[in-house]
């Protein structure tokens, strides 16, 4: 079977978050795609088959890391719908359905595709003791992004302050049932973005997430609600680095960006 290697929410190879994407005729065994997905050892591989015609879903997605599965991926999903809409294996808006639900992913004219995500839902916490220490630095505040992306959103101070960020992994994971988001506001507004963020997830092997569509459902509300604006930009700033155009539209959000196909192969096993 065909397997791909795509590198989501960029337009250049080999920056963006990498993601495997396989479309098969029907779901095989679990153990089965916990193999491939590790084999593949990319953030999230995407595993997609067609639905019948006629019903509320075009095609059934799963996202796998190396060690789980997961509720929600936004650069995985990007990727499938990069690959259904190049290889017109599926033309116009694509409605997949997943654990988090029915998510659309609409091609632009500009090709972009833009995907339709729940809004994660933000509760005020405390920061939490030693959560400094283990991130190294001190957050200004601490939000809950519910059950469906599962992260501890962290407000630092300054850019600066999370593109230095070094924090200790084994420590860090004690915090959130997925891991950690660090965002701050961007420094120069002329320089593209409008915020900045970095996504740690060891509880789901992942050490750092190069770009992080479900983390975006969180920092859309965040943001917008601080600089009075549905529409921004965010740049995660990870090694590999990549932007996400982020609308809040009320309990959905948009995420819009391009996605490159740098890898097509034959999947043996």
């Amino acid at each position: 079977m065909r397997i791909r290697i795509v590198d989501a929410f960029t337009d250049r190879p080999f920056s963006g978050n990498p993601a495997g994407v396989l479309l098969l005729d029907a779901f095989p065994d679990d153990a089965w795609l916990r193999n491939v997905a590790k084999e593949v050892n990319h953030a999230e591989t995407a595993f997609a088959h067609p639905l019948p015609a006629g019903g509320e879903a075009d095609w059934a997605l799963r996202w796998f890391t190396p060690v789980a599965e997961v509720a929600m991926c936004g650069h995985a999903t990007l990727a499938t719908a990069h690959v259904l809409n190049s290889t017109h294996t599926h033309e116009g808006p694509v409605r997949f359905a997943t654990r988090s639900g029915v998510l659309i992913a609409t091609p632009q004219p500009d090709g972009s595709l833009t995907l339709d995500f729940p809004t994660a839902p933000l509760t005020p916490v405390p920061v939490p003791d030693g959560v400094a220490e283990a991130l190294g630095a001190e957050p200004v505040s601490a939000f809950d992004t519910g059950p469906q992306v599962g992260d501890l959103l962290l407000e630092l101070t300054d850019e600066k302050t999370v593109l230095g960020l070094s924090p200790d992994l084994r420590s860090l994971g004690r915090y959130s049932e997925r891991g950690i988001i660090a965002t701050a506001r961007a420094e120069d507004a002329a320089g593209g973005h409008d915020y900045v963020s970095r996504c740690f997830f060891p509880n789901i092997g992942i050490d750092e997430d190069p770009v992080t569509g479900s983390a975006h459902t969180a920092l859309a509300p965040f943001w917008s609600a601080r600089l009075g604006s549905p529409d921004l930009t965010g740049l995660q700033a990870s090694p590999r680095s990549g932007h996400v155009r982020t609308g809040l539209r009320g309990d959905r959000t948009l995420l819009s960006g391009r996605a490159v196909t740098v890898i097509d192969g034959e999947l043996l096993a």
